[in-house]
């Protein structure tokens, strides 16, 4: 991380473009706001894009904007996120997940700084600097010729790629301080003290969220703590080390409850024009899957593969679909 740290201010100083590679939950977004907030663009505009919660159409139109008439419901002229971000930064999160076509627009802006809204032949000029995310392998989307090769090394001038949790493990008791004392500001409790099982069993745990998921679970327990004392069971069960799967309320804790329960809430939260629900829901418990049984075998990627059902070569792929940490090799 102070290797992160370091790149992140000497390249703030530039306007070159940086491509930042993590799993989810790393911390992406914090260096992206990190390198703009210390560039000389700091007092410009920081405008974020999840490039994965939109179809091709919606993300088109909402980074390029489009003029009226260009489709059904444009009733005005509407500025898309570049030109909301023109002499600042403008942060595209998940940028593996565009089309191509959206891809050979966002080329043309990297290299000439203009395109045109969407119904529209004029010209629009922006200075925007790009930082891109992506919690997958670029280089392996560009093999399977899912990702522009052009594109890539356009993005990727500056690349900083961000360790997951469980690769800085020493990290762990800071980040619960930190989070600690700002949920004790925030809901103005007093926890300030953490138990000694429950500070190795965070020490343990393989943190597949990241530190996202260290941060909930840290509010999580500030929030429910009866004294001034964070403690083994204030955690989740996964952290306990209790596998056992935890009933969903009115239902049972069976798979076939759980699966239903999952499917029903990502079609819930999904919005009107999100059609990549297998995506949103099944990609994401494959990657679940895969995390924990690699874990709970020891990062032995010929023992995790039996317990799946698969080959190694499949779990492979799979880990480099996924943006995952390989383990080791050994039988």
């Amino acid at each position: 991380m102070l290797e992160v740290y370091a790149t992140t201010r000497r390249v703030a100083a530039t306007n070159a473009s940086v491509l930042l590679l993590g799993e989810t939950g790393t911390g992406k977004e914090l260096i992206a706001r990190a390198i703009h907030e210390l560039s000389p663009r700091g007092t410009g505009p920081f405008v974020r894009v999840n490039c994965g919660a939109l179809s091709e159409s919606l993300l088109e139109s909402e980074l390029f904007g489009h003029v009226r008439g260009a489709f059904t419901g444009a009733v005005s002229n509407r500025a898309g996120r570049f030109e909301a971000a023109h002499t600042g930064t403008i942060f595209l999160d998940e940028i593996n997940s565009t089309t191509p076509k959206l891809q050979v627009k966002l080329l043309r802006v990297l290299q000439e700084r203009e395109f045109e809204r969407v119904g529209d032949t004029e010209t629009v000029r922006v200075d925007t600097r790009v930082i891109a995310a992506s919690n997958r392998d670029l280089l392996d989307e560009v093999a399977r010729e899912t990702f522009r090769e052009d594109l890539y090394y356009r993005l990727n001038v500056v690349p900083i790629v961000l360790p997951p949790l469980r690769a800085r493990r020493d990290d762990i008791p800071l980040l619960v301080r930190h989070f600690l004392d700002h949920y004790n500001v925030e809901n103005d409790r007093h926890v300030t003290r953490i138990q000694k099982d429950a500070a190795d069993a965070m020490a343990k745990y393989h943190w597949p969220g990241n530190v996202r998921e260290l941060q909930n679970v840290v509010e999580r327990c500030v929030v429910m703590a009866d004294g001034d004392e964070l403690t083994a069971d204030l955690l989740p069960p996964a952290l306990r080390g209790d596998r056992a799967a935890v009933p969903m309320p009115g239902r049972g804790g069976d798979l076939d409850s759980l699966a239903r329960d999952l499917v029903e809430q990502g079609m819930t939260t999904a919005g009107p024009g999100d059609d990549n629900l297998f995506g949103r829901i099944v990609s994401r418990v494959e990657r679940e899957l895969i995390a924990q049984m690699l874990a709970a075998c020891d990062g032995v990627q010929l023992k995790a593969a039996a317990r799946l059902g698969i080959n190694r070569n499949t779990l492979r792929k799979k880990l480099l679909e996924h943006g995952l940490e390989g383990g080791d090799d050994a039988a």
